[in-house]
């Protein structure tokens, strides 16, 4: 039992979280798309993976914005509230299968998103609830070593939601979205109490299907330094940085290509580990800052995980 009980509790700590898939705003006073996922779920030590066996992970994303900032970077001063909450299902595999030295493993994540937007100047005052882009990442490799783990995926965002062009609380983005990730997590002290972890990620979207839009490509990464301060108990600060790479293409697109939208974001965060029970729990929350052609806000993550 207590080797049982060990165990959880060094898999709880080093579980990967890949990105939730959420949704992203169609912003009708500016008009750009953004990128395909929200950042911000990822969290301490986010590129090291547990050990072969499989798990489940509960989201609990809460994401708000009252400012729309405009491609100078300063707020638009709209009458712009949004509120986005996300319940995501997270199932991932790990086997002992060995590739190039690394654990292959393979997840899905499924979504269910609730939307609730108002731009008062634009009259717009809508809000709709229902499943999101399904997330599918077939092929996944992690590394680990004394004071390093490190982790590459390839992954596909499916529209499985529903999308309509009119609606900005669309849960779906209408579009297909390649992501390649990469990842590494560095151990700062013999007993790995000290960790500094970046996960990066690289989007390429489809075009959509209900118009001419292909919207530009996008980078992002997420960064952690954390502590682990008792037997089951980190805490740590946490981040996000997301920039828009290429132009938007397309005959529907209306507004300036050359304007590309990027975030930027910080907060603390704590993990709590019952290995009796095999479960462990993590809040964060991060405000966003230094935002261009986007909303600006603040997001709170918390999550649940319970191996087998």
């Amino acid at each position: 039992m207590k080797y049982r009980q060990k165990r959880f509790l060094q898999i709880s700590r080093h579980l990967l979280s890949f990105p939730l898939i959420i949704l992203s705003i169609i912003s009708y006073a500016h008009g750009g798309e953004t990128e395909h996922f929200m950042s911000g779920v990822a969290g301490i030590k986010a590129a090291s993976l547990p050990p072969p066996g499989f798990y489940y992970r509960l989201y609990n994303i809460f994401y708000n914005a009252d400012r729309l900032i405009d491609e100078k970077g300063d707020d638009s001063n709209l009458d712009f509230d949004l509120e986005v909450y996300a319940m995501a299902h997270r199932f991932l595999w790990i086997s002992e299968t060995k590739i190039l030295g690394a654990n292959y493993f393979a997840n899905i994540i499924v979504p269910f998103v609730d939307t609730d937007i108002q731009i008062k100047d634009y009259g717009i005052d809508t809000s709709k609830f229902g499943l999101g882009d399904i997330f599918i990442e077939p092929f996944c490799l992690a590394w680990h070593s004394k004071r390093f783990d490190s982790a590459f995926a390839l992954a596909v965002m499916a529209p499985t939601g529903k999308y309509d062009k009119s609606d900005p609380a669309s849960p779906g983005k209408d579009i297909w979205t390649g992501l390649i990730t990469l990842g590494g997590t560095l151990y700062l002290d013999a007993g790995k109490a000290w960790a500094a972890s970046i996960l990066t990620r690289y989007e390429i979207h489809s075009e959509k299907d209900h118009t001419d839009i292909r919207p530009g490509e996008d980078f992002h990464f997420e960064w952690g330094i954390s502590k682990t301060i008792l037997k089951g108990l980190d805490i740590g600060l946490t981040g996000y940085c997301q920039w828009q790479v290429s132009d938007d293409r397309g005959s529907d697109v209306n507004w300036d290509k050359n304007v590309h939208d990027r975030i930027f974001s910080a907060g603390p965060e704590i993990e709590v580990i019952l290995p009796v029970w095999k479960l462990s729990f993590s809040l964060r929350s991060q405000r966003e800052f230094k935002a261009t052609d986007r909303a600006e806000g603040n997001i709170t993550v918390f999550t649940l995980t319970k191996m087998f």
